[in-house]
């Protein structure tokens, strides 16, 4: 129990801190969106694979408040279309794992990406921003959210192979 609480704890530390490089080093939006994103991605997946899909699922939805609290999501209402996105993803990893890794992988960040392009685009229909900025927000959660799943899958895989799979 406690190591599992340990565990989440420093997932959910790393997370804040790969949260927060784009507040101290100046990389362009794009850019940081594909580092930041795969390591969150990464995490995401590690929970899964070293602590439980649980424990993953409050990881996945405290990240999206992490970036609402850091003012990169443009209203907080963009949450829960990214936290359902992100609760997407963990749970077909955890479903499909069993199966395939690749698969896992593969089939996560695809349904991912469906998800919340999908919840984004209705979220616009209802909160009102510029035009570009919309615009942007859907290329942002789109193609490059599949992109991001599947190299959080990688790092994920390179990471385990390392540490060995130490569920407990």
């Amino acid at each position: 129990m406690y190591s599992h609480l340990t565990r989440s704890a420093f997932l959910l530390a790393l997370m804040v801190v790969f949260q927060s490089i784009r507040l101290v080093v100046p990389v362009p939006p794009f850019l940081s969106m594909f580092v930041i994103g795969s390591a969150v991605n990464a995490c995401l997946l590690l929970a899964v694979e070293m602590i439980s899909w649980q424990a993953a699922l409050v990881l996945a939805i405290a990240a999206p408040v992490v970036a609402a609290l850091q003012q990169v999501l443009p209203s907080p209402v963009f949450i829960i279309p990214v936290a359902a996105a992100n609760l997407i993803y963990v749970f077909l990893y955890a479903m499909l794992l069993k199966t395939n890794r690749w698969l896992a992988v593969g089939g996560a960040a695809l349904f991912k990406v469906l998800g919340l392009y999908l919840m984004i685009s209705l979220v616009l229909q209802f909160v009102q921003l510029p035009e570009k900025l919309a615009a942007v927000l859907k290329m942002m959660f789109s193609y490059p959210q599949f992109i991001t799943g599947v190299l959080g899958g990688i790092v994920c895989y390179l990471l385990t192979r390392k540490l060995g799979k130490t569920k407990k």
